[in-house]
This record gives structure tokens, C-alpha cells and sequence, in this order.
């Protein structure tokens, strides 16, 4: 087994760079309209969860891809989602609308949970759990 998975480190760096980029040339976008506290923490803890689980593989809790195809396939799903999710970005950067806010929303969340079944790593699962329902409905409410 692996301690890091660095497609995992890509994924995530890639998904982090329009986020940045938006976050410095468009710092009221990230406004948060809806504030629901317990929520906000459990997307927190989820998308640290998920970036940390992305990248690092604790032994125990990770048991790795079932075989070369299932990797081959995490690869080219993840890749797909990853290239959908910065178009979307291109597409939308300055487009307030619900739709923006739900793709970059599903799309990373989908991207996490479909890492953790497939690298079969409990904590990314865990985590995605967590990050992904709380994550769609702040968006979903901030677009509102």
C-alpha cells in the first residue's frame, strides 16, 4: 500500500485552482447569504476530510483499488469530473445562478465519494458523507 496517492494530490490541486483564482479576483463572491452553524461545521470537517483523504492513504483504513481496471476507471471518471468542473468554472465564473452553484457543488462531491468506493478508503467515504449533503445545501441556500 501507498502512504499518498498522487493522482489523488492532482485531482485536488486541480479542483483548487479556479477556486483561487475566483477567490482573488472576485472576493464578494464567496458571500455567505446562509449561515446555519452546525451545517457550516460538518462541511468543514467533511472537506478536510476529503482533501486530506484524497492525498494521504492511512493504512487500516484504506485497502486500495480491486484490481488495475477498477483504477483505470477511478482515473478516467475522476479525470472527466475534474476537467467538467473547471469548464463549468470557464463557463459560469461570473454567472451567479442555481445552476453553477449546484454543479460546482455535485461535482466534487461526487468526485469524493466515488474516490473513497473505489481506492476503498473508509475515511474519504466518511468524510464525503459528511461533505457532500451539508456542501449542496449551503450552496443551494447561498443561491437562492
Amino acid at each position: 500500500m501507498e502512504f499518498v496517492n498522487i493522482f489523488g494530490l492532482i485531482f485536488v490541486a486541480v479542483i483548487m485552482i479556479p477556486n483561487i483564482i475566483f477567490a482573488i479576483k472576485c472576493k464578494e463572491g464567496f458571500e455567505n447569504t446562509w449561515s446555519h452553524r452546525a451545517v457550516e461545521m460538518v462541511e468543514q470537517i467533511g472537506r478536510f476530510g476529503c482533501f486530506g483523504f484524497m492525498i494521504i492513504n492511512i493504512p487500516g483504513t484504506w485497502f486500495g483499488w480491486w484490481s488495475d481496471d477498477a483504477f483505470v476507471l477511478y482515473l478516467l471518471v475522476n479525470t472527466a469530473l475534474v476537467i467538467l468542473y473547471c469548464a463549468i468554472w470557464i463557463v459560469c465564473f461570473r454567472k451567479r445562478s442555481m445552476f453553477r452553484a449546484m454543479a460546482l457543488s455535485i461535482i466534487p462531491s461526487v468526485l469524493f465519494l466515488f474516490s473513497g468506493i473505489m481506492s476503498r478508503s473508509i475515511l474519504l467515504i466518511l468524510s464525503a458523507v459528511l461533505f457532500a449533503p451539508s456542501h449542496i445545501l449551503i450552496s443551494y441556500k447561498n443561491a437562492q
